[in-house]
């Protein structure tokens, strides 16, 4: 539907988010997409070597596109430098610290003259916070996970030692930089109201509206199964931690248990940047450990069961409503199906113990009555709920009535 008027929206990413990556850059993707067709949109993204092939997929929806190449790895001298002088924590700067990224956001607004500019994930918020090149525009900080609190629940689970205690130190400068972050922004999102109600546990004064996450339905067409009849799959960017951990617990302590009952049963690795010791899974037959793919699509379609076996961090994970919209049923622990408003055994299993979670995967691969309940109810949650216009409708208003309330801004 055409609006009354056009908004000029900078959105900025820590990955570039093009038509073929995994994990939560589609979320941003999708934002272009769909914004561009009634909005000024640009984009200003950290990108890797060989991605260029992909500027064709978003490049159409962009009045301006900015591309700036990932930082080298910093030398120990000066992180340890920037941890003594560096108001920025040593989460952010290890990855994405880059003074060029803070001057193209500040050209870029300086240009155009945006209504908004974007941070998507809290670590390019550091881009718009306290940046003194960036003139007067609305700062808005996406918050797809916050980085203290995933950070803390890993420290609360490590054992003690010098190493703990840098944590310690860590944490205290994250927390204090990270929502101030929040706290100077014009708005914060999250994609769930349990991410908002967090956040407002340590600072109830943070302006916090919630754009959930969402699939492209028509992408992400419903199926039956493609490939193995005895298979799982998980899929994950392998640079975030947390999905490192996921698959090492599962193969450690769970793998063995479902081989030992389904000998011809597969796993399937899939996602970019796996270290060396996912890498080493492929020395099992049995584990397909994939690396980067173009398309996610047929191995999420190639699995009976996707598994979402996360421990670690926060935020959404948008590729469980990605299975359950091609029809590939879930079964994941509680934190990593946070926010998806699950029915036991009716749109999801979830389990948070290796003997839940194994017995969850082989009722799956033996029950077809069960199988196809669970594919269908899911499918018609992600419809009903997580279609992609949904929740950029939802951005939409937020943006529309912070113009409308403050139009000089």
């Amino acid at each position: 539907m055409q609006k009354d008027f056009t908004m000029k929206i900078l959105f900025t990413c820590k990955e570039f988010p093009h038509a073929k990556v995994i994990g939560g850059p589609i979320i941003i993707y999708n934002r272009l997409k769909y914004f561009s067709k009634n909005h000024l949109v640009s984009l200003a993204a950290f990108f890797r070597a060989g991605e260029e092939k992909h500027i064709p997929s978003v490049k159409p929806f962009c009045h301006d596109l900015k591309l700036v190449p990932l930082p080298p790895k910093r030398s120990p001298l000066k992180a340890t430098w920037d941890f003594f002088t560096s108001p920025i924590p040593h989460y952010f700067l290890r990855t994405h610290g880059s003074q060029k990224m803070a001057d193209a956001i500040a050209e870029m607004v300086q240009k155009d003259r945006y209504d908004f500019v974007i941070g998507e994930y809290s670590v390019m918020g550091q881009f718009i916070h306290n940046n003194p090149l960036l003139p007067p525009v609305r700062r808005i900080i996406s918050v797809h996970e916050c980085y203290y609190l995933a950070r803390l629940k890993a420290f609360r689970s490590s054992s003690l030692g010098l190493g703990k205690l840098k944590e310690a130190i860590n944490l205290k400068g994250l927390k204090k930089y990270e929502f101030d972050m929040y706290r100077h922004a014009d708005k914060v999102l999250t994609l769930t109201h349990q991410d908002k109600k967090k956040l407002l546990e340590i600072f109830p004064e943070l302006d916090i509206a919630v754009v959930p996450h969402g699939v492209d339905v028509e992408d992400f067409s419903f199926s039956g199964p493609e490939g193995e009849e005895r298979s799982v799959v998980f899929v994950g960017n392998y640079l975030h931690h947390p999905n490192v951990d996921a698959t090492l617990y599962f193969y450690q302590e769970i793998w063995p248990r479902i081989k030992s009952q389904v000998p011809e049963i597969k796993f399937y690795v899939v996602g970019q940047g796996p270290p060396p010791e996912i890498q080493s899974l492929s020395q099992d037959d049995a584990v397909i450990v994939t690396g980067r793919v173009d398309d996610v699509r047929p191995y999420l379609k190639k699995g009976r069961v996707f598994i979402c076996p996360v421990r670690l961090g926060g935020g959404f994970r948008g590729k469980i409503l990605e299975a359950m919209a091609v029809g590939t049923p879930v079964v994941s622990t509680s934190l990593g199906a946070e926010g998806v408003p699950t029915v036991q055994r009716e749109n999801i299993i979830v389990a948070d113990n290796p003997e839940e979670f194994t017995q969850g995967i082989l009722d799956l691969m033996n029950d077809d009555k069960l199988f196809e309940r669970i594919r269908n109810r899911a499918r018609k949650l992600v419809e009903e709920k997580y279609a992609w216009e949904k929740g950029v409708e939802i951005m939409e208003g937020v943006l529309e009535k912070m113009m409308k309330k403050n139009p000089s801004s």
